[in-house]
């Protein structure tokens, strides 16, 4: 853990967020291999790949119908429950973010407007390893569904028996997902984008992975569509002399216990309050089932900022622009206009990143790496395509065919304006 003092004014050195959100040429070379190779040699390479980094012999990747039932039976009803309350309050925030098609006509008779489509596919891939996440299923499935794609294909890696966990199956079910293949790693998303005998190429790739799905994401971007290449989870805790340090303590290990590399950042403007949350860190790790894991973590990538005024720490958080922020100060809705930088933000004491990892209904895919800066949480505009609409009169071609020429003309492109000039002056057929 670092511990930095900054003074008025100061942005914190946050460049290696940005190298982290990059990835090494190593890894892309690597990637790039098993990429082309699924891509030439399909079912067959992706049964090598699964042998070899899941350590799991598969020739059919495929899980039924009958298969996923037979799974949900074995899935914890509580789970269940929870997953179906979680999945009606996801779809009741996306659905809000529909949006219709429009049209508009002008005085001079030129109808104009854009059309929203569904896309007709999409991946989803859904990170397994470590732990499992029913949770990303339903956060990356839903919107898809609100959107009205018609087919949508799951993919996460296989357990060390082949199966898949009963949980991930039964959120498969109930957010309504269409297809569902026991696939991980960078060979699922080069099947995805390439396709194979056994599961047909998508439009588009979401949701989280580790470095070898980001750096393959982003070697098949351009082949079909992704939504973003994701790093490392991150929490920045807003806190002054009114936060309760068990919360700041707990909420920063919620998040470390995802990945050694999970980044977590304390920013506050109160320097009693640092060693109160330090001293709550150790003796809540002590508990942790996790320890090794959130400790590496903690002393690795936790970094602290102790700032003389609200207006640093503001520019700090900012500045970070990180995947989930937590305010915990005196009116936290009073400084959100004050936030520019966010993937999540989560105002208040009752509020812990926990909320909207599960069931507060936001998603909780997320821009990490500091991308905050320029992108935003995946929605179900993620899955609609737009095309823009033009139908112009005769009278509406007529008013503007002098613009038209003109710009044309500037830029040597005569056909473009003849394609004006015939419509209004037709040569007459020889």
């Amino acid at each position: 853990m670092k511990v930095e003092y900054l003074e008025a004014g100061e942005k914190p050195d946050i460049r290696y967020l940005r190298r982290l959100a990059s990835l090494d040429d190593e890894t892309l070379a690597q990637v790039a291999r098993i990429v082309v190779d699924v891509s030439e040699r399909g079912d067959v390479a992706l049964a090598e790949y699964t042998e070899r980094f899941d350590g799991v012999k598969k020739d059919s990747f495929y899980f039924s119908p009958e298969q996923i039932a037979r799974g949900v039976k074995a899935a914890d009803r509580q789970v269940i429950t929870a997953l179906e309350k979680a999945a009606r309050n996801i779809w009741d925030f996306h659905e809000v973010q529909r949006q219709k098609s429009w049209f508009m006509t002008r005085e001079d008779g030129a109808l104009i407007g854009s059309r929203q489509t569904p896309l007709a596919s999409v991946g989803i891939y859904v990170p397994g390893g470590r732990a499992q996440y029913p949770s990303t299923v339903l956060m990356d499935v839903i919107p898809a569904r609100v959107a009205g794609v018609r087919r949508i294909v799951v993919v996460t890696p296989p357990r060390p028996d082949g199966s898949l966990s009963p949980e991930v199956l039964a959120a498969a079910q109930i957010a309504g997902a269409t297809e569902v293949y026991a696939i991980g790693g960078a060979q699922a998303i080069a099947a995805l984008a390439y396709g194979t005998d056994q599961i047909e190429a998508v439009d588009k790739i979401v949701g989280p992975g580790n470095s070898y799905v980001a750096a393959a994401k982003r070697l098949v971007s351009g082949v079909v569509g992704i939504d973003m290449v994701a790093g490392p989870s991150e929490v920045l805790i807003l806190a002054d002399e009114t936060a309760n340090p068990s919360f700041v303590a707990i909420d920063l290990l919620a998040q470390a216990e995802h990945d050694p590399e999970a980044a977590t950042f304390l920013v506050t403007t109160d320097e009693d309050l640092v060693d109160e949350v330090i001293e709550r860190i150790e003796t809540y790790l002590a508990r942790s089932p996790r320890l090794e894991l959130t400790k590496e973590a903690i002393d690795k990538r936790c970094a602290v900022f102790i700032c003389p005024d609200l207006a640093t720490a503001i520019l700090a958080a900012n500045s970070i622009a990180p995947e989930h922020l937590e305010i915990l100060m005196d009116q936290p809705l009073e400084l959100l206009g004050l936030i520019e930088n966010a993937g999540a933000i989560f105002l208040g004491p009752w509020t812990p990143e926990s909320v909207g990892d599960y069931v507060a209904g936001p998603n909780h895919t997320l821009p990490t790496g500091s991308t905050a800066r320029f992108s935003s949480p995946l929605s179900v505009d993620d899955f609609i395509k737009r095309s823009n609409i033009i139908s112009y009169s005769y009278a509406a071609l007529e008013k503007d065919a002098a613009t038209i020429q003109t710009i044309a003309a500037s830029e040597g492109l005569w056909a473009h304006a003849q394609a004006v000039e015939l419509r209004l002056s037709p040569e007459e057929d020889d």
